[in-house]
């Protein structure tokens, strides 16, 4: 009978892979970039970035606080104040931010454009948004991968506010990929939608800030994964396809934004603002 593959090993085979090859026991704590995150049915789409030009994350990203030390401290204090918060309209906020990609971000920046975009009217930007959410999984995965840091809610019974489930709990926590991609997508619309530029910002903030009031993240997770986000972004820009589609894109959305459209619930506004006058945590 064949020996079960340890943990070890699995670990060492996930570190080892290339982005995006299969490996015989895959190491079920790190994100996928083989099949689309939103459609596990459906093969990802291309990534804008190759492996020569993608940023070294791992490089890139300062570790996650050790052990007993003041930065651990403060992401346990953290983790425990933001539990006061469940039941209450940030904590709905941080529930509905769990949604992700093009079309949720879309959605939640709806109260900020102040119209609902209609994806169809959007072809170029869904695409180029589903384009770098691969590049952004690729660069959340291998310091996920390197780290292997637990989330906050593991070994505790604290609430959190999306449904606990093994897979969850089995994904690494450091960086936020949520926060990566709110704050990647963040810069990619403040770009297109220039005089909107601070209010996308901060909701791009608030976005990744969800995941601590969530209870799913800790809040170094978070600062990461904007620096994470900021890295990918930037390295995005010196993508000539890239660049291109955000042309595209930018005519494309100034067009379905002078169109008559449905208008964001007059609720759900008041909910986001409200959260962006609270203190950041």
């Amino acid at each position: 009978m064949p020996r079960p593959v340890s943990r070890a090993a699995l670990l060492l085979l996930a570190a080892l892979a290339a982005p995006g090859q299969a490996v015989a026991a895959q190491e079920p704590s790190a994100p996928s970039v083989g099949a689309d995150p939103i459609r596990p049915d459906a093969p990802s789409p291309r990534p804008y970035l190759s492996e020569a030009t993608a940023p070294d994350t791992v490089a890139i990203l300062p570790a996650p606080p050790a052990s007993h030390s003041a930065g651990e401290n403060a992401d346990k204090v953290m983790f425990g104040a933001t539990r006061a918060r469940q039941g209450g309209a940030r904590w709905a906020l941080a529930a509905a931010d769990v949604a992700e990609g093009s079309a949720a971000i879309l959605d939640n920046l709806a109260c900020v454009l102040g119209t609902r975009i209609d994806t169809k009217r959007v072809p170029t930007l869904v695409t180029l948004l589903d384009r770098a959410r691969v590049d952004i999984a690729n660069a959340t995965r291998a310091p996920k991968v390197h780290y292997r840091r637990l989330r906050p809610f593991v070994g505790n019974d604290q609430p959190i506010c999306v449904q606990r489930t093994q897979k969850l709990a089995d994904s690494y926590s450091y960086p936020s990929g949520h926060s990566s991609q709110g704050w990647t997508y963040a810069l990619i619309m403040a770009s297109l939608v220039p005089q909107k530029a601070t209010a996308i910002l901060q909701r791009g903030r608030l976005y990744g800030e969800s995941r601590v009031v969530c209870g799913v993240h800790w809040l170094s997770d978070v600062e990461a994964g904007r620096t994470n986000g900021a890295a990918v972004y930037a390295a995005l820009q010196g993508d000539a396809g890239f660049r291109a589609d955000l042309e595209k894109a930018r005519a494309e959305l100034s067009r379905a934004m002078a169109e008559p459209s449905a208008q964001p619930p007059a609720e759900t506004c008041a909910r986001e603002a409200a959260a962006a006058l609270e203190p950041a945590l």
